[in-house]
């Protein structure tokens, strides 16, 4: 056990048993309709460069740790080399995310309603459902970050130390798939040592923690230190391009993330932290949320990064409402059950492919994820096109070459159906795994989008040959990208390839 220390007492707060059948059911319904959704639409850009990424098994990349790029291989390994088959994995960790939710809140007192009601509110999360649509960093990083929360609650409310080392591995696991976790210990360490309850930190525990997270995420840290830390210089890129706008947008799509039906929850889960004293011993998760908040605006980050530790406020906002709940009439439990379904609805329509294609355009405004998921295909239809004007004689020398990864993975995915060769990128950790042979001197054909015309720079003779149409008028970053045939490179691949590397 841990040393208690001068803890102050506190009043003993009954940990009420597991409403298993309950979540288990909301879990299961919510993964069956991702699954039964999940080959609408198409790839989104992220997960076709994981796929590729999966062919190139690392400890780590410039962008990222190797866990998401893991599961996709593994996903389409078990379930198929389909979309339906990538995207399995993620809606068995979205079951597990809401599990979480409701363990969440039985940690924080929670009964078999309030348990129920938690994970009914993670159901209805507009980020919970899209991280459950897609294979993303961001699918298993709110699953990681529950995880942590869990036993940081159970050791908080029992101070026994042990509950460190299961801290220290899931911290370990949630760095192999993203750094972002650091954010919850800085702002949840010092919360507890200005809130207490200050004696977890008071023995060697913490550093047994520590010890673990650190053997557990050694192999992406060594590939990262031997690499010159990239991640830190892809978030210096994310920051310098979105800050601005991330900022600005923060406060919204916090709301929207949840959903602004259930934000009454999560003000009160905020408020039951502070002020509820059989609850007291978790005041440091309410300090430690507006601090995250603060440090993502600081440094311009998404706002999602500091959503999962909102569904913890959410969670422990469950169980005062759930009594609420059941103390109202028939009419009123209805009423609250409508509400609850009608920002499930709404959520699912604009997160979730139910919508016809041509329908896209609605809600890509509020999700721009939706559109990015159209278009693939015809893209390699635009480079087939491309293709067939180098004479056939000449093709042996000749090098398709794209602007991101969302372009090469669509060609390494659709392209061999047309006759094409392997892409070649410069974006991302594509980089790594070129450049062309300088014996492949041109022509070259060049796929990049509307804004990024500089690239043109490193290349002679360039014409349009082609544009992409999706065909369903849906505005993303490849609608009416140019395909360009060029005579040949400027200068060697060799000597261009440093130049041609780019992280945003």
């Amino acid at each position: 056990m841990g040393v208690r220390g001068d803890a102050p007492e506190q009043p003993a707060m009954v940990v009420r048993p597991f409403a298993a059948k309950q979540v288990t059911a909301v879990a299961a319904a919510v993964a069956a309709l991702l699954v039964l959704l999940a080959g609408r639409y198409g790839f989104h850009r992220d997960e076709l460069y994981f796929l590729t990424a999966g062919e190139h098994l690392a400890w780590g990349y410039v962008d990222q740790p190797p866990l998401t790029p893991l599961l996709g291989r593994a996903s389409t390994a078990v379930f198929g080399d389909s979309l339906t088959g990538l995207r399995v994995v993620p809606a068995l960790i979205c079951a597990a995310s809401i599990a979480l939710m409701a363990l969440l809140a039985r940690e924080l007192g929670a009964g078999r309603q309030g348990q129920l009601l938690a994970a009914c509110c993670a159901a209805c999360s507009a980020f919970v459902l899209a991280v459950g649509h897609l294979l993303n960093t961001s699918t298993f990083d709110l699953l990681a970050w529950l995880a942590v929360c869990l036993p940081a609650l159970r050791l908080l409310r029992t101070g026994d130390g042990r509950w460190w080392v299961a801290l220290g591995a899931a911290t370990g696991v949630a760095l192999l798939n993203k750094d972002l976790v650091v954010l919850l210990a800085v702002a949840l360490v010092p919360a507890v040592l200005a809130v207490g309850p200050r004696h977890v930190l008071r023995s060697w525990w913490p550093v047994a923690g520590l010890a673990v997270a650190l053997v557990v995420a050694l192999p992406n840290l060594w590939w990262q230190a031997a690499h010159g830390w990239p991640e830190l210089t892809v978030a210096g890129g994310i920051s310098d391009r979105d800050g601005a706008g991330n900022r600005l947008m923060f406060v919204p799509m916090q709301i929207l993330y949840l959903s602004p039906v259930l934000v009454p929850v999560w003000v009160a889960g905020f408020r039951r932290l502070l002020r509820d004293r059989a609850v007291h011993w978790a005041r440091p998760f309410a300090v430690a949320y507006p601090v995250i908040c603060v440090a993502v605006i600081a440094v311009g980050g998404k706002p999602y990064y500091a959503f999962p530790l909102l569904l913890v406020l959410v969670a422990a906002g469950c169980e005062p409402l759930a009594q609420r709940v059941a103390a109202r009439p028939r009419r009123g439990r209805v009423r609250f059950a409508a509400w609850l379904a009608f920002a499930a609805a709404v959520n699912v329509v604009i997160t979730l492919p139910v919508l016809p294609a041509q329908l896209v355009p609605v809600v890509n405004g509020i999700d721009a994820e939706q559109g990015e998921q159209i278009g693939w295909p015809e893209l390699a239809e635009a480079a087939a096109g491309g293709w067939s004007a180098i004479p056939a004689d000449r093709r042996g020398r000749a090098v398709i070459f794209t602007s991101n990864y969302g372009e090469a993975g669509a060609l390494a995915r659709y392209g061999p159906r047309h006759g094409l060769p392997a892409p070649y990128s410069g974006h991302m950790s594509l980089a790594d795994w070129g450049p062309p042979p300088d014996t492949s001197d041109g022509p070259v054909l060049l796929l990049h989008p509307d804004g990024s015309a500089g690239v043109e720079r490193y290349f002679t003779g360039c014409r349009v040959v082609a544009r992409v149409d999706n065909g369903h008028g849906v505005a993303n970053q490849e609608q009416h990208a140019p395909v360009l045939l060029c005579t040949g490179t400027t200068r060697p691949w060799s000597a261009l390839w440093p130049e041609l590397r780019h992280y945003s």
